[in-house]
């Protein structure tokens, strides 16, 4: 029992040497005339038995519990959640500062990026992405047809021209229009040569940036004039359509609803897509939740930015 208290009582001083008084392994063994490696051993034991204890205290803000829970549900790669607003722009702010925070600690170099075109989201992160030195990015090409009417096409050229400064890659454009009358136009276009660059990069993608629509279409897409006609989305929606990614359409459970008219977008096709290793979603508010849902149950992404109120409704899921 003594020899038991002993050592108990060792343990204590050396975890409190080294914890309160921040003194180092070598100063602690000097100090108590025993080796360095015994303190060690015995800063490991201290812990075992319960004489010290770590306390991770979350900053406000950080939800890593709600990330944990999202990756686990849904089988994700990574989940980053930021705090939520009553305010679209607000919460795209927030999502955009998050996926630029995103990028800068995982593009390591090398990579050939994708980024969808008409994403308001996508265009918040490439506004608060800090510059690359050295690049880290070889190519960065549009996942869909990036022309559109000249208001707004411009909001496309930037998503992808500044996407493209930052990480020092050449950009790769799609010059055609997201959405096309029929599945023969599609076809035309993309045997021409100005698309052919694009189609090159698309087979060699390792990270893909894409936003993930509602089935009714976004400000910009519709400004644009990518956005299907209203009979279409109709159809859409009869077919249990929930929301769309770079235009391709999906149920609840993210199976493309009417190949028919998915052939009519031009831009990358859902299979290879779904092959890029890393493919990350940026999308946020309730009114998201089933279009979100639906993609993270397909496949459709496996790294998921979005707000706390977003993620708490996935998790009711």
């Amino acid at each position: 029992m003594a020899q038991r208290q002993g050592q108990l009582r060792l343990m204590a001083k050396v975890a409190r040497l080294y914890y309160e008084r921040r003194m180092k392994q070598a100063a602690i063994a000097e100090e108590l005339h025993i080796s360095q490696p015994r303190v060690s051993r015995l800063l490991k034991a201290a812990y075992d038995v319960g004489l010290v204890r770590t306390i991770v205290t979350t900053p406000a803000g950080v939800h890593t519990e709600v990330e944990d829970a999202l990756q686990e549900m849904y089988g994700l790669d990574e989940a980053v959640v930021v705090d939520g607003d009553e305010r679209p722009d607000l919460v795209r702010s927030a999502l955009g500062a998050a996926g630029a925070a995103y990028l800068e600690a995982t593009l390591l170099g090398g990579d050939a990026i994708g980024v969808s075109s008409w994403s308001a989201a996508l265009l918040e992160v490439v506004e608060a992405l800090s510059p690359f030195s050295p690049s880290v990015a070889t190519r960065v090409v549009q996942l869909v047809g990036g022309n559109g009417d000249s208001s707004v096409q411009v909001k496309a050229n930037r998503l992808l021209t500044r996407l493209a400064t930052q990480t020092g890659g050449q950009p790769v454009f799609l010059n055609s229009p997201g959405i096309m009358p029929s599945a023969q136009d599609v076809d035309m276009l993309l045997r021409t040569p100005s698309l052919r660059e694009a189609q090159e990069v698309w087979a060699t993608l390792t990270i893909v940036l894409v936003g993930i629509g509602a089935v009714e279409p976004s400000p910009l897409a519709k400004q644009s004039g990518n956005a299907f006609p209203a009979d279409k989305l109709a159809e859409f929606r009869s077919l249990g359509a929930v929301g769309d990614i770079c235009f391709r359409f999906f149920d609840a459970n993210g199976l493309m609803v009417s190949p028919e008219l998915n052939r009519t977008v031009v831009g990358i096709g859902p299979d290879m897509l779904t092959r890029v290793p890393r493919r990350v979603g940026v999308a946020g508010g309730l009114h998201k939740v089933p279009a979100i849902r639906g993609a993270l149950r397909g496949g459709w992404v496996n790294v998921l930015i979005t707000d706390l109120s977003a993620a708490s409704a996935l998790l009711e899921d």
